[in-house]
């Protein structure tokens, strides 16, 4: 069992940003992630900072913790160009960036370069072509590859990861496409729940319908002869019944959180991550008590991080 975080980049570095990348280090979190967004539903009009500049300014200030995104998308980036970041940043952090990746959505990033929102069935079709170049570019010193979407000639990405054979990949999906990519190239898988669940359903239907989706990426892992035991299975907090606004949370208090990681935890998520606290926003959350779950919380349900 592992406990993990996400930290939104909205703080300016010397106004609290690198502060908050420290304290999460130091509340003993297994690994502090961050949205790769160019901006991000209610925070489109405020402060947001790029994914990949303020995790290698983390990885200066940091020894321990773990680093990533969750997740980062086709949206905006090309296989290509984001190799090359990654390596640097694996370079840069000593070896502890895990990337997580995902089809994208309709937000802003979807249109931000100038292009129509893609179909999900156009999301799908980028995705599955992305990760699996992104996993050679990151493994090889030379790719060249023309795809439907995606082409590299000669691309070169010397001295490659530190982590061998490559930098893990954490592959948020519930369909079936981008479940087969998990079971093919991940290390992990990441889900959020089922959306449609978020504002009518209840904690109950949640629980069932997560298990469902490691039910499915199970038989994914078999029809390629994979153990889905292998997989580290993530859940991001925050998109699920229990975060519905004028509902109890699970950041309320230990008690709460304890009660909400433990139903997940016995389904076979192995990592849950939670929002710091944003003041104002949908992730605002008392400061005392996150510290208190960060320090806390696995201890309360008999695991370590």
């Amino acid at each position: 069992m592992r406990l993990s975080t996400v930290i939104l980049p909205v703080r300016r570095w010397q106004e609290g940003g690198r502060d908050q990348w420290l304290r999460a280090e130091n509340l003993g979190f297994h690994t502090a992630y961050t949205y790769d967004h160019l901006s991000w539903r209610t925070f489109r009009d405020t402060t947001w900072f790029g994914a990949v500049p303020t995790l290698t300014a983390a990885a200066a200030v940091t020894s321990r913790l773990r680093l990533g995104t969750l997740v980062t998308s086709p949206n905006f980036r090309h296989p290509v160009t984001l190799a090359k970041d990654l390596i640097t940043l694996d370079d840069v952090s000593g070896g502890r960036i895990t990337l997580g990746i995902g089809a994208g959505g309709n937000g802003f990033d979807a249109t931000t370069l100038g292009q129509e929102p893609w179909t999900p069935r156009e999301r799908a079709d980028h995705f599955a072509e992305f990760v699996p170049l992104l996993d050679r570019l990151l493994s090889e010193d030379s790719v060249t590859h023309e795809g439907t979407h995606y082409s590299a000639v000669e691309a070169r990405n010397i001295p490659g990861c530190v982590q061998r054979p490559r930098l893990p990949f954490a592959v948020a999906a519930t369909g079936p496409r981008g479940l087969k990519l998990a079971a093919r190239h991940g290390q992990a898988w990441v889900t959020t729940g089922d959306p449609k669940l978020f504002e009518a359903g209840t904690p109950e239907q949640s629980v069932e319908a997560i298990g469902g989706q490691i039910t499915k990426l199970g038989a994914a892992c078999e029809a390629i002869g994979r153990d889905v035991a292998e997989l580290d299975k993530i859940l991001l907090t925050g998109f699920t019944p229990e975060f519905a606004p004028d509902r109890g949370r699970p950041l309320d208090s230990l008690d709460a959180f304890v009660d909400f990681a433990g139903r997940h935890f016995a389904l076979g998520i192995t990592e849950i991550v939670i929002h710091a606290p944003i003041a104002g926003s949908d992730f605002a959350a008392d400061e005392k008590v996150f510290e208190q779950i960060a320090t806390e919380g696995l201890a309360q349900l008999g695991g370590a991080s």
